[in-house]
């Protein structure tokens, strides 16, 4: 089993169109330790011909630009493609935007919660994913689903689909209800084990998660290698920065560093395998040579990036 991250930022990507903090400067100025990002996508696949992805990222085109595994082969047909399915890990626009760039008529699938597939089916504007080649199909959680392009034919990857804490999606989120979640229920936001079938291994694909709790760390103990959400290093990073006033718990998501972050919680649970993925564009894990990369590093953790594969 092969997995590709295609994306590797946090929503906006990095550096962020309109961000002018001294991280997406120095990612403009092409100054070293510095990668450029996009929005948070990963792919996986059985037999390098048929791939699925997970999360469909607005930066999707250039994504598929940049991999040609999800490209159509020189001598296929005229239109084609090797991606045979998608899953949704949350609604976030981060992660179903890039749904509107493939409405050229291709088939595949679409897998997610019945909350996920109802905020879909609400929105008129993606009518345009024909669902006679594109159809959609409910994830149950916590049971293993065998994942099938659109007519049904194996892929030989099967995932289980689990909720994790996390939060509704923003321009989901109901005001009235800031004491209860802003209405976050669960299916809002879930992880998946990826295996393939007939293979021992596995991976753990938790894009965003806003506390970890004694099933998921579980499952990742359980794992041979993990994606994790990586969004923020500390809980106000943004705060501090000076571009937000949003924290991280706030947003839905476990800060890295400290007593009560993933990095210290899940030291001696996570697998030799321990990538930060969905990493915004204030976290300074994105130089390089800051002691904040030097410190995940001497943890055991590796920083995704995109292109960066993984064999199981």
């Amino acid at each position: 089993m092969r997995l590709k991250v295609l994306g590797s930022a946090a929503g906006g990507g990095f550096p962020q169109w309109n961000c002018n903090h001294r991280l997406s400067r120095a990612v403009r100025n092409g100054e070293e330790g510095f990668k450029s990002r996009t929005q948070s996508s990963l792919a996986v696949s059985a037999d390098d011909a048929c791939w699925i992805l997970l999360n469909a990222s607005p930066d999707i085109r250039e994504q598929i630009a940049a991999t040609a595994e999800l490209q159509p082969q020189s001598n296929g047909p005229l239109r084609a493609s090797p991606i045979g399915a998608i899953i949704l890990t949350n609604a976030d626009v981060d992660h179903i935007a890039g749904l509107l760039s493939l409405r050229e008529r291709h088939p595949f699938a679409i897998y997610a919660t019945a909350r996920v597939l109802d905020v879909i089916a609400a929105n008129s504007i993606f009518n345009v994913l024909d669902e006679a080649l594109v159809v959609r199909r409910e994830l149950a959680l916590s049971v293993p689903t065998p994942i099938t392009d659109w007519q049904g034919r194996p892929t030989s990857i099967s995932v289980e689909a689990f909720a994790v804490p996390g939060k509704i999606a923003l321009f989901l989120e109901d005001a009235r209800k800031a004491g209860e979640g802003f209405g976050t229920r669960e299916g809002d936001t879930i992880g998946l084990r990826i295996v393939q079938e007939g293979h021992g291994s596995s991976a753990l694909y938790v894009p965003g998660c806003a506390a970890i709790d004694a099933d998921l760390k579980e499952r990742i103990a359980a794992s041979d290698c993990l994606l994790f959400d990586g969004t923020v290093y500390i809980d106000d990073e943004m705060r501090q920065a000076g571009v937000g006033e949003k924290t991280g718990a706030r947003m839905g998501h476990l800060h890295i560093a400290g007593p009560g972050g993933s990095m210290a919680q899940l030291a001696g649970v996570a697998p030799e395998r321990r990538i930060y993925v969905h990493i915004n564009n204030t976290n300074p894990i994105l130089d390089e040579y800051s002691p904040e990369t030097a410190a995940v590093r001497a943890h055991g953790w590796e920083i995704g990036y995109d292109g960066m594969e993984i064999a199981l």
